[in-house]
């Protein structure tokens, strides 16, 4: 009785355990923002461009430098110790009163932590659609094992059926051979659909940052192929992507970038003025300097000085120090330009492609849920036939290949048209947007 009570348990255990195994595509893709390696990279560099927008700052800030010096004097003179320590202390400051690269810089450094925030949206724009494919690949191969193991347990039926009728004579040794022919043939499209579904959770786990050396049954998707109304509006869709997509948002401020650094380069051009105040401070009690011989001690120098003034600086001739790199640098930036241009262009073309394969899934689909039922009752009829002899093995395996492929080919369209849904929801920026987005707003 004990033995039983664990066994019980255990098997309650298992149950519960395989129930919080699964997870659904909201949760998953919850996991995936927290725990995903390329995403917490992402976060980093965001961190990192705080850091060099700082830097980029610091030309508009003030230069202050102290420099302390210290000693002993050793030796003898008259009325003095023999060792006499002394220090002073020197201070420069200087401020940029102007300069041209300041407005860039500030430009720049504001821009780098904007680069870094885009950055990261597609940083998890991507690893969202990864993830989002491959649990639409799972559910996918998942769907197609079941298919064909409720297909093996009716071939299985059959093949007991034909055994009976044949130990009873009503039957020939034949029946028996096809009825298990068919059911070896299955075992092969089911072993394909496991390993599938095995590498697709592969994946999954691995877009969502988890463990990969223990059991992948914890990422066993929940849920079916879902169906969602595919009519768009191409126009209204293209102007929304336009303004919405990361990359575009991401393209466009690597422009600005490319433009606010030939600006600081074109910059040492131009004259810079600064406001300069330095002084040397000496303690009372510190370093002595001598009267020209006097043999008062009255007559010895002891002064602190404070200075200040201004500095002008303009380099007119650059060897093409400057020259050159203002050219290399305007050449970066038209080559971003270039590629924002042909990535806005891409846009139409991309959505008008995806919107046609959704309007010819669509289609195919409804043309195929009416095969896949006429197939299923064409096969339950065969099958009842069978039982009693009034059909043939042939016209057996014939109406279970055709239910195989009619419904085998429905879950392939809507595992399609689910695809086609990601790729369209990636192409329009729908994934993830900054809370401080608007339409028509761009960073």
């Amino acid at each position: 009785m004990k033995l039983a009570r664990v066994g019980l348990c255990l098997a309650l255990v298992s149950a519960l355990c395989d129930n919080a195994g699964a997870i659904t595509l909201d949760a998953a893709m919850a996991k995936t923002l927290e725990k995903n390696v390329t995403i917490q990279q992402a976060r980093l560099g965001l961190e990192e461009a705080a850091g060099r927008r700082l830097v980029l700052r610091a030309t508009a800030l003030p230069d202050v430098r102290i420099n302390v010096v210290g000693g002993d004097q050793g030796g003898h003179r008259a009325g003095e110790k023999s060792n006499q320590p002394f220090g002073f202390a020197r201070g420069f400051f200087v401020q940029p009163v102007f300069n041209a690269a300041i407005p860039a810089a500030y430009r720049r450094g504001n821009l780098e932590l904007i680069i870094a925030e885009q950055q990261l949206n597609v940083a998890i724009v991507g690893q969202l659609h990864a993830l989002r494919i491959a649990f639409d690949t799972a559910l996918y191969n998942d769907a197609l094992r079941a298919l064909g193991e409720a297909q093996r347990d009716r071939i299985a039926h059959n093949i007991a059926t034909q055994t009976d009728r044949y130990q009873v004579g009503t039957a020939d040794r034949a029946a028996v051979i096809a009825a298990r022919l068919l059911e070896n043939e299955l075992n092969p499209r089911i072993e394909d659909s496991r390993r599938a579904y095995a590498g697709a959770l592969l994946t999954l786990a691995e877009t969502m940052g988890e463990n990969l050396s223990g059991d992948l049954r914890y990422a066993a998707p929940e849920g079916a192929l879902a169906t969602a109304s595919t009519d768009f509006d191409l126009n209204a869709e293209t102007s929304s992507a336009l303004a919405r997509r990361a990359d575009l948002k991401l393209a466009r401020l690597l422009v600005r970038a490319a433009e606010e650094n030939q600006r600081m380069i074109e910059a040492a051009y131009y004259p810079s003025i600064n406001a300069t105040i330095s002084g040397d401070y000496i303690p009372i009690a510190g370093l002595r300097r001598g009267s020209e011989g006097s043999p008062r001690r009255s007559d010895d120098i002891i002064s602190s000085e404070l200075r200040a003034g201004g500095s002008y600086t303009w380099r007119v001739i650059d060897n093409g120090k400057i020259g050159g790199q203002v050219a290399r640098q305007r050449a970066v930036r038209e080559v971003n330009e270039l590629l924002l241009r042909k990535l806005e262009a891409n846009v139409p073309r991309e959505l008008a492609t995806i919107d046609n394969q959704l309007r010819s899934i669509r289609a195919r689909r409804k043309a195929l849920g009416t095969a896949a039922q006429a197939a299923e009752q064409n096969v339950t009829a065969v099958q009842e036939n069978l039982v009693q002899g009034l059909s043939s093995q042939l016209e057996f395996r014939t109406a279970e290949t055709s239910f195989l492929q009619s419904k085998s080919a429905a879950l392939t369209a809507a595992y399609e048209q689910n695809v086609a849904l990601a790729e369209w929801d990636r192409a329009t920026g729908r994934y993830f947007q900054f809370s401080g987005d608007t339409p028509g707003k761009s960073h």
